[in-house]
């Protein structure tokens, strides 16, 4: 049985057998996936493999660093998008256009293990890379470009996103050649009309200011989305400039692409996102044993009565009615479940609280301008944003996803644009897609009464969530589980020993805690616990008379350390202490006395 679209009606096949609706939400989120093709362009000039400190690493070293971990996330997050690494300002060449001073090092393929392996050989402090490659300045930036071209061009899968990432610290290349200058810009510019981006990735010499004026402002042609007038700083670190590369590398990916109708004749553009999505291990691969070749699976259906194969159109839905089984044929359900064109329509504003929380029924979207769909999309988009944001207004609007989707409706939030201290983008300006609920999304819950914290616990515990606040950003905290598998992943296809440590920084710091806030918990616990209780302990007693009681696991541990009293309690009592606060419990009492006292510092 299947379910048709959200009336809560189940439809079944007129031969008993069942199906997956075949407009289902996959279509709408994988209608505009393509892979997505990377290249990273490296200035090889002499410049760039100077070191400020002998310890420090130089800019090349800095590029292909970013390089190999970004083919390194690849594998992991999108093993299907292309990738390549070009090399010019060496004495050697080696491309499709016989090109001076040009070196294809990575043609544009996925990403390896072996790929990876090669760009680590050139991080190898004995690498000579001057005798492998060589330098030379008489490079023309054109046929850098020319080259990138090319090797798109001649890829024989369907790239999507198109991208060039500039490495280089020299802000004017052709300093003194007017000519190299003009055909750099001019191809530049040819590569931006057939859907290339070039984005500058510009390294800071030491003492020295880069300035993109001089050469590469009519190089770089920034994407609608971008402010052209505001560059990030030049990167010093590795650091900074893998913060930067990732930015760039994490091209943003339509959902969809719809139409928004602000009213009569007034149509724009937008794209459909999703800003924030869960992680999660990926799926096996099921792999011939004797070729090692990826199966494909193939479903066929047949009849339960005849065992006939079952072509497309011998396939009904049905929906029982008085006792009947009423059969429809796919056009009937298709047009039965067509409530209009995909898209947005306007329907007014409301004040932005009247937002409440409890709307939440499923995770938003992100709406940005797509001039692909109208031109012109991106000034009435911005200046709509501007207007809500000034308003301090929420837009509402009807929303179908998709051709055959369930109608929602919607509110707009506007969001601003945010920089980081280097000018990198940390927040897009746009607007987040809330799904509103239905009446039916709605309860009222009768819950029992409950107890109910008076004045002082409640100002104690505002106390202790101050003393522990932190700046949380959700990019800071990895998934150690996913991280672990990725990791040994990583060590089994680059035939290392042992995989890479994990830090696991989502692990509670039990020195800080105490260390920031120890003082206020002890105060909290003694306002709302009653004297020997100790939070999540089991009350129970450990054996002997009743009239003779012995310490149980609910007295206070800490005060049994500071007193020096916890040979008194016994070996069972100790352990499960040590068990739920996750502390050693090998040993003999002694030594589960040590660890108990090293616990509270004793």
């Amino acid at each position: 049985m299947s379910n048709w679209g959200n009336w809560g009606t189940s439809f079944g096949y007129a031969d008993g057998s069942g199906d997956e609706d075949e407009d289902g939400d996959a279509g709408y989120q994988t209608a505009f996936s393509t892979k997505d093709g990377l290249i990273f362009l490296v200035d090889c000039g002499e410049s760039m493999f100077q070191k400020a400190e002998p310890d420090e690493d130089s800019h090349f070293q800095l590029c292909v660093k970013c390089a190999r971990s970004v083919l390194t996330n690849k594998i992991i997050s999108s093993d299907k998008d292309m990738l390549g690494v070009v090399l010019f300002g060496t004495e050697k060449n080696k491309n499709s256009g016989n090109f001076e001073h040009v070196y294809v090092l990575q043609d544009l393929d996925n990403p390896s293990a072996a790929r990876i392996l090669e760009l680590e050989s050139l991080l190898e402090d004995d690498y000579d890379f001057k005798a492998n490659f060589g330098h030379n300045a008489g490079f023309s930036l054109s046929d850098a470009l020319w080259t990138c071209s090319n090797m798109f061009s001649q890829s024989t899968q369907k790239i999507g996103h198109k991208r060039v990432l500039l490495f280089t610290n020299n802000d004017d290349p052709h300093a003194n050649d007017l000519a190299a200058q003009r055909q750099a810009k001019t191809k530049a510019k040819d590569l931006h009309e057939i859907g290339i981006d070039i984005e500058l990735m510009h390294l800071a010499q030491p003492g020295k200011d880069f300035d993109h004026s001089k050469f590469y402002q009519d190089i770089v042609f920034s994407p609608d989305d971008e402010d052209l007038g505001v560059l990030p700083d030049p990167a010093e670190k590795f650091e900074e400039l893998l913060n930067r590369v990732r930015a760039k590398d994490h091209k943003k990916r339509s959902l969809g692409r719809l139409n928004f109708n602000l009213g009569q004749g007034l149509d724009l553009g937008v794209g459909v996102y999703n800003l924030v999505r869960q992680q999660t291990k990926p799926y096996p691969v099921k792999l011939y044993k004797k070729t090692n070749e990826q199966l494909k699976s193939k479903s066929r259906m047949f009849c339960e009565d005849t065992g006939e194969l079952l072509m497309p159109t011998d396939i009904k839905k049905y929906q029982m009615y008085g006792g009947r089984n009423i059969v429809f044929e796919k056009e009937e359900i298709t047009e039965m479940k067509n409530f209009g064109e995909s898209g947005l329509v306007l329907m007014g504003f409301k004040p932005r609280s009247s937002l409440k929380r409890y709307f939440h029924i499923r995770p938003s979207q992100f709406l940005f301008p797509d001039e692909s769909v109208v031109k012109g999309s991106t000034s009435l988009f911005s200046a709509l944003l501007q207007r809500c944001l000034a308003r301090d207004v929420v837009a509402i609007c009807r929303f179908i996803p998709r051709k055959n989707s369930t109608p929602f409706f919607v509110a707009l939030c506007a969001q601003e644009e945010e920089l980081d201290e280097h000018n990198v983008q940390v927040t897009p300006p746009g607007f987040h897609l809330i799904y509103l609920p239905n009446s039916e999304d709605i309860r009222k819950l009768t819950l029992p009464e409950q107890p109910r914290a008076n004045v002082d616990q409640i100002d104690k515990a505002k106390e202790v969530i101050k003393k522990l606040q932190f700046k949380f950003k959700s990019e800071n905290f990895e998934n150690p589980v996913l991280q672990t598998h990725y990791r040994n992943l990583e060590a089994l296809a680059l035939d290392r020993d042992k995989p890479e440590d994990i830090v696991d920084h989502t692990a509670p710091d039990f020195a800080m805690i105490t260390k920031r806030a120890g003082d206020k918990i002890e105060e909290f616990k003694d306002l709302v616990f009653p004297d020997g209780y100790v939070p999540g302990a089991k009350q129970r007693k450990v054996g002997g008379d009743s009239s003779r009681a012995k310490p149980t696991v609910d007295v206070d541990m800490n005060q049994y350390a500071q007193q020096g009293k916890l040979g008194k309690l016994t070996v069972a009592v100790l352990k499960e202490f040590c068990s739920k606060n996750g502390l050693s419990t090998a040993g003999k009492k002694n030594d589960l006395i040590k660890t108990v006292s090293g616990h509270f510092g004793v």
